[in-house]
């Protein structure tokens, strides 16, 4: 009997996408639409998710948009009750406010963990709750960060928020292994987005982080696509609870 590679299509599949506007998020959403899921793409910038169903309609893949802010749960839970259930969730929502920890304000740690954590943890819920009210199994994807597995300067609170992504995860994908949901994170070392070009523009900045990744170079949206993609599909099937690290070597020592 002969070996047949599990297949990285996802025809037929409805996937959920959160910070669909742009970069890690917008790259997914078109991924994802090129391997044949059905893209609902979710952002709160309309012209910009406009520009990701456009992506997405070049490589062959078929999309809709939602105006969102994922920090208003209700709205959330009204989404997911009206198209789902969902087989993909990808949740590349995230945001940072750097300052050493001795500066944190109240106001930035509320900002800051109300959205890389608080909601991140309540659309996992709700869109595995589609699936187990469905009675069928999915993939949760959320996009960490390699500062989920390591500390950072002027990066308490950010890093903190990954670090409870992580733990997160794991404790799902223990207790939902048995509907067949599997719940996953990708962790991206610095990639040149709308999000880090503010630390990208000091070359200072840039010859550090360089430093720090063996490959020698920072990321690239399309270096995160092909994750996706893995962990989206049966090709990944036995895979949960896991973080996957792309990082070009960072956190390997």
């Amino acid at each position: 009997m002969g070996l047949k590679t599990p297949s990285f299509r996802l025809d037929g599949k409805q996937a959920l996408v959160i910070g669909a506007s742009s970069g890690i998020g917008r790259a997914s959403a078109v991924a994802l639409g090129e391997y044949g899921a059905t893209v609902t793409a979710v952002a709160r910038r309309e012209d910009a998710l406009a520009k990701t169903l456009a992506m997405i309609e070049v490589v062959g893949g078929s999309a809709s948009a939602v105006v969102l802010d994922v920090k208003d749960l209700a709205a959330v839970s009204n989404l997911v009750a009206s198209r789902g259930p969902f087989d993909i969730l990808l949740n590349a929502a995230g945001m940072a406010r750097h300052a050493p920890a001795l500066q944190t304000t109240e106001e930035d740690f509320t900002e800051v963990t109300n959205l890389n954590f608080k909601s991140a943890y309540f659309l996992a819920q709700a869109v595995a709750q589609g699936l187990i009210d469905a009675g069928r199994g999915g993939s949760l994807i959320t996009i960490s960060s390699q500062m989920g597995h390591t500390g950072g300067v002027e990066r308490a609170v950010y890093a903190g928020t990954k670090h409870a992504l992580e733990g997160m995860t794991k404790s799902m994908a223990i207790e939902w292994g048995k509907y067949g949901i599997r719940v996953n994170t990708i962790c991206p070392t610095f990639i040149h987005t709308e999000l880090t070009a503010s630390t990208l523009d000091d070359p200072k900045k840039v010859h550090w982080i360089e430093e720090k990744i063996k490959l020698g170079r920072i990321g690239r949206v399309e270096d995160i696509m092909g994750a996706v993609v893995y962990l989206a599909s049966e090709a990944s099937a036995l895979v949960t609870g896991s973080s996957l690290l792309i990082d070009g070597g960072w956190t390997a020592g």
